[in-house]
């Protein structure tokens, strides 16, 4: 394993995550399907928010980012639920997924390296999004989804040994982040 991938493991555990893998690169597979369910804007983010489509760009302009990168890590977060409709459980673990996330992206970046993290659900970090009209106001903390990317997770978690499923009464919420050298230039908007 790289240097680089044992020290995100790290931080991922540190972070608090529940589980955390290596990220193959294989595993990245950008699906039109996945744009599609964006499409049919059943989290009402469509077309609404610089992190999702299309203001997160194309399935073409995803992977030109993401070729940019050889290493990387997946992280999970897993919360239990009273019973399946115990959605006060599962709003609580998004919450905490999210600040385990920005905490570990923080950490990494301290390091110095170039990232491209990809978090879970829709951005929150502003009342309401600029997006068409004017940039993106925390374009430094702001990152797509993974789905926004056009990745299917579950099968994300499947080639990378991460379970998706965690049993009855349980909710998982899955980031990954890819990561460069301390060297590398870090990613242009236009990548």
């Amino acid at each position: 394993m790289e240097p680089i991938v044992e020290e995100a493991l790290s931080l991922a555990a540190a972070a608090g995550f529940d589980k955390s893998a290596p990220l193959r690169s294989d595993a990245l597979v950008f699906r039109e399907e996945v744009r599609d369910m964006c499409r049919a804007d059943r989290c009402r983010s469509y077309g609404k928010t610089w992190t999702c489509p299309p203001g997160c760009g194309t399935l073409e302009e995803m992977r030109r980012k993401v070729s940019a990168f050889t290493d990387g890590i997946l992280v999970a977060t897993i919360g239990k639920m009273e019973d399946e409709f115990d959605f006060e459980s599962i709003e609580a673990a998004a919450a905490l997924h999210k600040r385990r996330f920005e905490a570990l992206v923080s950490a990494l970046r301290k390091k110095g390296y170039s990232l491209l993290p990809m978090g879970a659900g829709r951005c929150t970090i502003c009342r309401e999004c600029t997006y068409p009209d004017a940039p993106c106001r925390a374009p430094e903390r702001a990152m797509p989804s993974m789905e926004a990317a056009g990745l299917l997770v579950s099968d994300v978690c499947e080639r990378c040994n991460i379970p998706y499923y965690n049993g009855k009464n349980t909710t998982t919420f899955i980031a990954c982040v890819l990561i460069g050298s301390p060297d590398a230039p870090p990613l242009s908007k236009d990548a």
